[in-house]
């Protein structure tokens, strides 16, 4: 529950008043067979010009590996504030993560990209794992993740 009234927050916070419909968006993340320990994964959103819009999620909760997410990381100075409520535990090798959250109608079709930063301890880091546009057209194709995650799809 917490993690769907962070994600309305940050929908709404990204839209003009007056314009905040929301649907709700299902984001699932089946993790790769990768043999080590569990992996941080910081979900977040970027704008058409690719400045940080805000986080969606954050999978992990021990800050001090935060770092670890390399662009997320920069985005936001590793700031904690920035999930704040919006955590979860890390997620295994050849695990699924499924998030159900309301995601502002404004953000598809609009120069928005989906980002998942990945790492795992012991293991290297994946910035960027997963980079996809927020389109509605997109909505239920599988997209390939680069070490971590086997695949990642959004749906409504």
């Amino acid at each position: 529950m917490k993690s769907l009234i962070a994600a309305l927050a940050l929908s709404t916070a990204l839209v003009t008043p007056g314009l905040a419909m929301a649907r709700p968006v299902t984001l699932t993340a089946n993790m790769a067979d990768y043999g080590g320990r569990g992996a941080y994964l910081a979900i977040y959103v970027t704008d058409a010009s690719g400045a940080y819009a805000g986080s969606l999620w954050m999978a992990g909760g021990k800050s001090k590996y935060y770092r670890h997410l390399i662009d997320w990381a920069q985005f936001t100075g590793g700031d904690p504030a920035q999930v704040d409520g919006i955590t979860g535990a890390s997620v295994g090798s050849g695990q699924k993560l499924e998030l159900s959250m309301d995601l502002a109608d404004a953000l598809f079709d609009a120069g928005y990209t989906l980002h998942i930063d990945a790492a795992a301890e012991d293991m290297r880091e994946s910035p960027n794992e997963i980079a996809v546009p927020l389109t509605t057209a997109g909505a239920g194709t599988p997209v390939s993740g680069r070490r971590y995650i086997a695949d990642f799809t959004y749906g409504f």
